[in-house]
């Protein structure tokens, strides 16, 4: 290692060194942001006004606005002005509340073309926050590899030349700590954001946000995984961002009020403890504990989402991974004082195929999402097989929803005769041929072959099967499952209406980080009438959307709930917990919000989000459809499967007798039904959040938000 570190150094050289002046967060803000351009090595700071701060609060807002700042509506993704924005939040990086660690990633997607925001753990956010900023923007593109490199302790930023570093973020992760730590202990005060080389070739490329996890020895990752980020930031030639912050504390926010702060946050540290054995199990097996509870539920996508559950599911469920594979006795979690600690790992797992074959490594989750996505929806029901693909997927950069959901799409089209090993260069797509998949995994890291056509996404595939293939278009628009050019994350949503509109209605593309609605709506039954699904679309979208301005992840909101949750007016919005974030954000911002004002902070940012895209060519509601398959059984084999269900459907809630009727034509009036419901829950949808008929925010309700800025209605007014 020493001779590898020497010749790493050896290819350094300094292109830019700025110095800054440091300073501690007050109340939550350092009011300025760090705005770093790799084409003219311009480095600079930006200052955040008053203005700037009440309306678009922090984290993922601040993202939205410098990005906006930084593009035109002709700025493609691969542009040099295409930009990265990291962020934090005001409440990011406090240590006393569960799940504040968490940063917000912001940029224009390879995948949409439009902003893509995603939410992330790992140190580097809230580091960088008590580095000096609020938030930071990385503009241009480099010649060369580069490395920028944040000292927190001693006020300096450098773009750094870097031609020997490894692209691939296991390996590159663990350099960044031997170049950049003094020692073993100094570790834990380095973060690093890198991807990998699959980001190089395809456009589903993630960001790895490093920890150093002290009690295994070794470098971990959270991924921003959404909408190709991974691929921009390697676009621009960067391997890795670094930040280095010593001095953590409970107090490093500087709140307004510490005591209560920490109050909320002990009260929560004691609920986890006492409850989740009994609840989600987090801190056992993380948000794997979903598997078997979709599977429950018919909601786990198998077989390219045609069906909801599998005799074979229980090979994939958490206790597989806990039993079999993930590290116990070793306390966990990707920020410091989250009793949640969902970050699971395992450890000395021994690769068995790729440029690593036979390497022992930390394998990070895996997440429900990509046990859903790499495992049962490609028919792969073998956990180790699930752990290759997520390590693989990890350390290639490649956001593991999107290559599990654009392959589960190859292999249906396999299944129908569009593709054959004449047209993959020899790789079987037969369902649950595991072996294939991750080969396809390695062509897209080294950019050769049939990767380099899958590698584009689910989209750009279909434009490339009809092309060259003749495909059938209508057929691969019903069972691609992508919105907005974005891969569908892993729930099937036929039986939730709601869902389906918490997907298609999603600003950045089908993720459920917006509104996950599935057991209101078709478990508890609590939102019937398309009113009552719009409000749950206005509400849930909006408080959602205040994680990503805070810095806070979702999970301590309602995978974790009071003992007494059930018996209030609201269980589904965890009330107890909604008034904790109210008090949590007053006590450090000094501030004095209320749960109502909580809606606003997020309904600004939503909105102006929604302009965005509009600006960018998107955002009308043509863009908000969505695939059939998402919607209802597009094939005689999908109905058939569930004949009772959809046969009592047609009856009762279509009023069509499906006797006499074939299964060809039972599918077709089922359609009907179905894309008109989706329909009127659209209208009802745009009512509610104040936009007109095609899904554009009237100018009344800009103003009414205090976001109806020249620029931005600027572009409103065109489409009213």
């Amino acid at each position: 290692m020493t001779k590898d570190l020497e010749k790493i150094r050896s290819g350094h050289k300094l292109l830019k060194e700025w110095d800054y002046q440091l300073k501690t967060v007050d109340k939550g803000y350092n009011m300025r942001t760090l705005y770093v351009n790799i084409s003219d090595k311009t480095v600079k700071e930006k200052s955040v006004s008053e203005e700037m701060k009440m309306t678009f609060t922090g984290g993922k807002g601040f993202g939205m606005k410098l990005l906006w700042d930084g593009v035109t509506p002709e700025t493609k993704w691969d542009d040099p002005e295409n930009e990265i924005c990291i962020a934090a939040g005001p409440i990011g990086g406090n240590t006393n509340y569960p799940g504040s660690g968490k940063s917000l990633v912001v940029s224009l997607s390879p995948l949409t073309g439009i902003p893509i925001d995603s939410n992330v753990g790992g140190y580097f956010g809230p580091y960088l926050k008590f580095a000096g900023f609020d938030a930071m923007e990385i503009q241009g593109k480099a010649d060369k590899d580069v490395i920028i490199y944040i000292d927190g302790d001693n006020g300096k930023v450098q773009i750094i030349e870097a031609p020997f570093e490894a692209v691939d973020s296991h390996v590159i992760g663990e350099q960044i700590l031997d170049l950049f730590a003094e020692n073993e202990e100094d570790k834990m005060n380095i973060s690093s954001v890198s991807a990998g080389t699959g980001s190089d070739n395809a456009w589903i490329g993630c960001l790895n946000f490093s920890f150093w996890d002290k009690r295994r020895k070794g470098v971990r990752f959270k991924q921003a995984g959404r909408g190709g980020i991974g691929t921009v930031f390697r676009n621009k030639r960067i391997k890795a961002v670094v930040v280095r912050f010593s001095g953590l504390n409970g107090a490093s926010t500087h709140p307004a009020d510490l005591a209560t702060v920490q109050k909320i946050g002990l009260k929560l540290h004691k609920e986890i403890i006492a409850l989740d054995d009994q609840q989600c199990r987090m801190r056992k097996v993380g948000t794997a504990h979903l598997s078997e509870i979709m599977d429950e539920y018919d909601l786990l996508p198998t077989l390219n989402y045609k069906y909801g559950s599998h005799k074979d599911a229980p090979n994939i469920s958490s206790e597989v991974f806990y039993n079999e594979f993930l590290s116990k006795g070793k306390p966990d979690g990707c920020w410091y004082g989250c009793t949640m600690a969902c970050a699971k790992v395992a450890e000395d797992f021994e690769l068995k195929t790729g440029p690593y074959k036979g390497q022992k490594v930390l394998v990070d989750g895996p997440e429900y999402e990509t046990i859903g996505g790499c495992g049962s929806n490609l028919g792969i029901f073998n956990a180790r097989d699930v752990l290759e693909i997520n390590f693989y997927c990890d350390t290639y950069g490649l956001d593991t929803i999107s290559f599990g959901t654009m392959t589960a799409f190859i292999m249906e089209c396999w299944e129908n005769g569009i593709l054959d090993k004449e047209k993959t260069g020899g790789l079987d797509f037969t369902w649950g041929n595991a072996k294939d998949t991750l080969e396809l995994l390695h062509q897209i890291s080294r950019g050769e072959g049939f990767g380099k056509i899958a590698g584009k996404g689910i989209r750009q595939m279909k434009n490339y099967f009809e092309k060259h293939f003749g495909a059938d278009r209508k057929f691969m628009d019903d069972i691609g499952m992508e919105a907005k050019g974005l891969e569908y994350s892993e729930y099937v949503t036929k039986e939730s209406l709601a869902m389906q509109g918490g997907y298609g209605l999603a600003l950045k593309g089908p993720q459920h980080d917006e509104a996950w609605l599935i057991f209101m709506d078709m478990v508890q039954g609590l939102i019937p009438t398309f009113e009552d699904k719009a409000e749950a679309l206005h509400y849930f979208p909006m408080f959602r959307t205040w994680f990503g301005l805070q810095g806070l992840c979702k999970l301590p909101w309602n995978d974790i709930e009071p003992a007494d949750n059930a018996q209030t007016d609201e269980p589904a919005k965890v009330p107890e917990h909604v008034q904790n974030y109210v008090d949590l954000f007053n006590a450090i911002t000094g501030q004095s919000i209320n749960k109502e004002e909580l809606i606003l902070q997020s309904e600004r940012v939503y909105n102006f989000q929604r302009v965005f895209n509009i600006r960018m060519g998107k955002g009308l509601r043509e863009h908000d459809a969505i695939p059939y398959r998402s919607v209802g059984p597009v094939t005689v084999e999908e109905y058939e499967s569930r004949v009772e269900r959809y046969d009592k459907q047609l009856k009762e809630k279509a009023g069509i007798d499906p006797a006499g009727l074939s299964t060809e034509e039972k599918v077709k009036a089922l359609r009907k039904f179905r894309e008109d419901q989706y329909e009127q829950l659209i209208d009802a949808v745009y009512k509610r959040r104040g936009w007109t008929n095609n899904g554009v925010p009237t100018l009344e309700h800009l103003k009414k938000l205090g976001i109806a800025f020249d620029e931005v209605t600027a572009v409103v007014k065109k489409h009213l």
